[in-house]
């Protein structure tokens, strides 16, 4: 469905809520003699309500002989609830353009949420061309020049900053100049090329309206491009200049961020072989309960039928279940990339694997001295895990490496369970 010129095509048993317009005015403009009824015109619309069906009143003038007679005059209040030709109410459009440009909505996202909350289908080439009218209206209103000056009687100085924003995918940038003392935007112009001169045009432009509405200029805010940097001192000299604290922020942050997405690949080399171990867990008891299988007592008429135990039904010991979610602690940790730079995620990584290993340790310390339990091959898996993660942590040298290779084995060796080395223990 287009915006406009193609009707919409409304289900049979939609419910509808009837609003009946007239003329409020029914003298004609040009002999002043009162006009009539001539027909109806019904418009349905989508609103924030449901749906509305309208019937809108249109007048004629009576004289044959008026010049006025030839124009039919519509009710004044159907543009307050849609222009003409629209499928959705002023109230849905605002919706629609509140999502897009203050929310930064895709418009899949916008149609489905239209969908689910009000029941409202629209298509996404209908839904784009409602976001462009939506932004004209605003681009429209923003430079009324008499909204502007009552809307700063009570300010004497102003801030203006300047900032090149993207807001589709393209090679043109939009570079909007806003005044941060009345948060408004005053004027955007996309620009193909953002070249010294074009640049100083719009800071030129930003300079008449200042002076239109009678204002001094008290700062200049930006990312101190070159091009900016040499329009503000071309049009405003004596005016500072700050750097913008998001973008001097953002670019300090950049070699730390890269450390830290370093430091999160070293770390994520060494902590390996999750799944390895979860196996290794699960293997024996998988064979537990498997040994484990009940019996139905059969009649005597009846062979006997097994009835095996569904997997994942048996419940895991303690230990068992300390060591999976230690794995599924870690999984989740080493996928964490939120945080940004002010809390790099990768100091959060090393803190949490340290508070991961720690408590593992202090497990198996509780257990040193005790004799061997029932589960105890979960807990060589786990001393492995921890061993692992202390060799790996630790540089060393070439001579300390083949020191290392002449370290007993463990005594307590399971059967069957694979080393984080990439081996396997044998009896």
């Amino acid at each position: 469905m287009k915006a406009e010129g193609m009707p919409y095509h409304w289900p049979a048993d939609t419910d509808f809520a009837y609003i009946e317009l007239d003329v409020l005015d029914r003298e004609c403009s040009v002999c002043g003699r009162r006009m009539y009824v001539c027909d109806h015109r019904h418009r349905r619309l989508h609103t924030l309500e449901g749906p509305l069906h309208l019937t809108c009143k249109l007048n004629h003038g009576p004289d044959p002989q008026c010049r006025g007679r030839a124009t039919t005059k519509s009710p004044e209040m159907e543009c307050t609830i849609a222009p003409p030709q629209w499928a959705i109410g002023g109230d849905v459009l605002v919706w629609i353009g509140h999502r897009r440009f203050s929310r930064h909505w895709a418009i899949s996202q916008i149609q489905a949420e239209l969908v689910d909350t009000y029941g409202i289908k629209l298509s996404e080439r209908s839904l784009s061309r409602y976001a462009e009218h939506y932004q004209t209206m605003r681009a429209a209103r923003q430079p009324d020049s008499e909204r502007l000056r009552q809307e700063y009687e009570g300010t004497d100085t102003i801030i203006l900053t300047i900032d090149g924003l993207q807001p589709e995918k393209g090679p043109e940038a939009l570079d909007v100049v806003r005044e941060l003392t009345r948060k408004r935007v005053w004027f955007a112009e996309a620009l193909i090329s953002a070249t010294d001169d074009e640049v100083r045009r719009l800071i030129a432009m930003a300079k008449e309206q200042a002076q239109a509405l009678g204002k001094s200029v008290q700062l200049w805010i930006s990312d101190k491009q070159e091009a900016f940097v040499q329009g503000i001192a071309a049009e405003f000299p004596g005016v500072p200049h700050r750097y913008c604290g998001h973008h001097f922020v953002r670019d300090l942050a950049k070699p730390v961020l890269a450390a830290d997405s370093h430091a999160k690949v070293q770390m994520r080399r060494k902590v390996r072989g999750l799944r390895g171990i979860e196996q290794a867990v699960l293997k024996p008891e998988r064979e537990s309960a498997r040994d484990q299988r009940v019996m139905i007592e059969p009649a005597a008429a009846l062979p006997a039928l097994p009835v095996p135990l569904q997997e994942g039904t048996a419940a895991l010991s303690s230990a068992a279940q300390v060591v999976l979610d230690s794995a599924a602690a870690v999984r989740g940790l080493l996928n964490d990339d939120q945080g940004g730079p002010l809390h790099p995620p990768g100091l959060r990584m090393a803190e949490a694997l340290g508070e991961v290993r720690e408590s593992i340790q202090r497990n198996l310390n509780a257990k040193k001295g005790d004799s061997r339990p029932g589960n105890w091959n979960v807990e060589a898996v786990a001393s492995t895990v921890v061993w692992n993660w202390s060799r790996a942590s630790k540089p060393r040298s070439a001579s300390m490496w083949r020191k290392s290779r002449k370290w007993p084995r463990p005594s307590i060796r399971p059967r069957g369970i694979a080393r984080s080395d990439g081996g396997n223990f044998r009896a």
